[in-house]
């Protein structure tokens, strides 16, 4: 039971961690890593699911309060940009808890390996399509900055960010994953292995 708690703790540290890290630079750049708050949404549903519900609920909370609290200090401290600071910004509470619902759907029904890697991928390509979708269109029906835009027009603005988008969550997603691999048939190994 202990042990489950240290690795529960760990994912939860790491993700918050990553969050941390790159969610001061959307798209990255040469010295920032792009940000990785889609994937850390996916990925805590993914992982943290197993918890008790309470628990579960608990770790949603606690990175939505640091997403929050990354914003503030980012938009307040730094001198970054506000300029997502409108009433669309509450949207993303149900933009990443679709993608915590995401995740924790795959974790419930698929092992990480074979088919359920498969599965995992196409549900992860899915929930940051809708996260994308879900977000830019919250944020041209309430930021009140688009008024004068039609939503053809938005939406054909706004399209060509789409690869990018996914696909660094996507990116993020297959690294952790891998990581899983990785450390699975190591502490496999290490359990085979004769003392």
């Amino acid at each position: 039971m202990k042990n489950t708690q240290t690795t529960t703790l760990a994912i939860f540290a790491a993700l918050a961690a990553l969050m941390a890290a790159t969610r001061f630079n959307h798209f990255g750049s040469a010295v920032a890593l792009p940000d990785a708050s889609l994937a850390v949404f996916f990925l805590g549903g993914l992982y943290l699911s197993r918890c008790s519900g309470r628990a579960a609920i608990a770790a949603f909370v606690a990175l939505i309060l640091g997403a929050g609290a990354i914003d503030y200090y980012a938009t307040s401290v730094q001198g970054v940009s506000d300029w997502c600071m409108t009433p669309a910004y509450w949207f993303l509470v149900p933009t990443y808890g679709s993608l915590w619902l995401a995740g924790r759907w795959v974790a419930l029904r698929q092992t990480l390996q074979g088919r359920g890697l498969l599965v995992l991928g196409v549900t992860a390509w899915a929930a940051s399509s809708f996260a994308f979708v879900f977000s830019n269109a919250t944020f041209y029906l309430f930021s009140e900055y688009f008024a004068e835009m039609s939503a053809v027009e938005y939406a054909s603005r706004v399209s060509q960010y789409y690869v990018s988008y996914v696909a660094m969550a996507l990116m993020y997603i297959s690294v952790a994953v891998a990581i899983h691999a990785v450390l699975k048939i190591a502490g496999k190994r290490q359990a085979d292995t004769p003392a």
